[in-house]
């Protein structure tokens, strides 16, 4: 029996090494790293990779083609296509939160960024940025009833930008109204329908978007600010791409190409039909074709999951039997380890492991990896003091009796202790496990590709809000509901001797 228990773990640990190391090529699903490589007017050979960052929320700069397999299309996509054809090289697409583009680039997690990013001093300071490529202008977007045409009509209202956007920087400079900043520009739309701010300022093109998918909203376009330095690609500090770039940048304006791949994106904005759901405030017809897209986040989210439950039950074991060992520095360091990770928030210690791996170890960790040692590491400190009070709850007589039966304390544990702790502690493994389930929409801030994220990615492409959120909320509820009766299985079996 031992032999068989011993071979038992060893399949469940190897198991679990192949799904951890499943959540590289899964991070890599449609939003995750897109690899092209593109060929222009004379056909190159790709002789290494280079990595760009981009928000895929921003319409028609970048966005997600949902209905059409996933992939990330836009304008800036088709120029960085082009240069890095041109120059030779493989491109490999990131996607994040915009937020996340500059700490990025400083990290050297990516090569260089295009998601329309303005030129501004603040920025200069962190990164490196090219010629320009593109001007845009700033637009307020308000509700119809009370449209504001101009920047003196915004004094004394609470106005919304998206977070470290050139209109955010813009907007901080407009006196007398209160900015809320906000992450991307479907949280905008919501907040505007819901009338929790009074106007948003977004770059046109965008602007326009918004008013055809929400029929009660207007635009009014801002003049044009002699300060304004247009959209230009980002780099690190001292890259070498930056001289290449502005090369190929100059024979694109030469040759007219850059207004080619201009017009072809707002050209196709401009005829496009538009998707607004005439005034409704819930129209699941928006949703048509993007559901497919939406359900193939199931598979990453549950793989998530069964990669964070299965770490942080194994490693919260551990720490339970170093917490009761009885062996000073092996509790101290339990107490130690549980007191930091339930201290520190998880979002701030998924985002740590993620930027940081990279530059303290040399590894270019993938997102879906960092987010399951994330959520694994901190729910292994909530399981080690669940699973200890599992153990402690087992009556001291059966302990007694098996020493005085001269059973190996291996064998005690494994096959007297923990089965009985684990009908004490199972309601309390469920709820760790539905939290876990649950909270994997915090991942989408580093780009992984679950429901949640995907479900952003509808927003930004439809300009609607509550359609894929509550398409993406009856998914998660169907999962907690099979979670929970397969738990209730479960504990029914394990009680059949009662």
């Amino acid at each position: 029996m031992n032999r068989n228990l011993s071979t038992r773990i060893r399949i469940s640990l190897l198991i679990f090494v192949l799904l951890l190391l499943s959540l590289g090529p899964a991070a890599s699903l449609p939003l995750g790293h897109t690899a092209v490589t593109y060929a222009a007017n004379e056909p190159a050979k790709p002789a290494k990779k280079l990595v760009m960052g981009t928000s895929p929320d921003y319409p028609p700069y970048e966005s997600v083609d949902a209905k059409g397999g996933g992939e990330i299309v836009g304008m800036d996509i088709d120029i960085a296509k082009y240069i890095t054809g041109r120059l030779g090289y493989e491109l490999e697409i990131a996607s994040m939160d915009f937020s996340g583009l500059i700490a990025a680039l400083q990290t050297k997690r990516v090569d260089f960024a295009m998601s329309g990013m303005s030129v501004t001093e603040e920025r200069k300071q962190s990164v490196t940025f090219s010629d320009s490529y593109y001007t845009a202008r700033n637009t307020i977007v308000s509700h119809k009833d009370q449209a504001y045409e101009s920047v003196e009509q915004l004094s004394g209202k609470l106005i919304g930008t998206q977070l470290g956007s050139v209109q955010d920087q813009y907007a901080q400079t407009i006196p007398g109204i209160q900015l809320k900043k906000l992450n991307k520009i479907a949280d905008l739309i919501q907040e505007l329908n819901s009338r929790r701010m009074d106007a948003a300022i977004v770059e046109d093109a965008v602007a326009i978007e918004m008013v055809r998918a929400n029929p009660n909203l207007v635009l009014n376009f801002l003049p044009v600010s002699e300060q304004d330095n247009g959209y230009a690609i980002a780099f690190p500090k001292q890259s070498e791409l930056v001289d290449d770039f502005n090369r190929i940048l100059r024979e694109m304006k030469e040759s007219g190409q850059l207004q080619q791949l201009t017009d072809k994106w707002f050209e196709e904005k401009e005829t496009s039909a538009g998707k607004g759901a005439e005034g409704k405030l819930i129209d699941f017809s928006v949703l048509e074709g993007y559901v497919p897209y939406i359900l193939k986040g199931v598979y990453v989210t549950l793989l998530f999951t069964l990669v964070s439950a299965l770490l942080g039950l194994l490693w919260g074991t551990i720490l339970s039997l170093f917490k009761i060992s009885g062996i000073r520095p092996l509790q101290w360091f339990a107490t130690a380890y549980t007191s930091v990770f339930r201290g520190t928030p998880l979002l701030v210690q998924l985002t740590i492991i993620y930027y940081a791996t990279p530059q303290l170890f040399n590894f270019d960790i993938p997102a879906l990896l960092a987010a399951g040692l994330a959520f694994g590491l901190n729910s292994a400190a909530y399981l080690s003091e669940t699973i200890r009070g599992g153990i402690m709850a087992v009556d001291k007589g059966q302990r007694e009796a098996a020493i005085a039966l001269g059973i190996p304390y291996r064998k005690m544990m494994v096959r007297i202790i923990f089965p009985q702790a684990l009908r004490h502690i199972l309601p309390a493994l469920v709820n760790e496990f539905v939290a876990l389930l649950k909270e994997s929409s915090l991942v989408s801030v580093i780009g992984v590709a679950e429901l949640m994220r995907r479900a952003d990615v509808v927003r930004a492409s439809t300009f609607r809000a509550f359609e894929a959120l509550l398409l993406v909320a009856v998914i998660y509820y169907v999962l907690v509901l099979v979670l929970t009766s397969l738990a209730r299985m479960l504990e029914r079996r394990l009680r059949r001797s009662d």
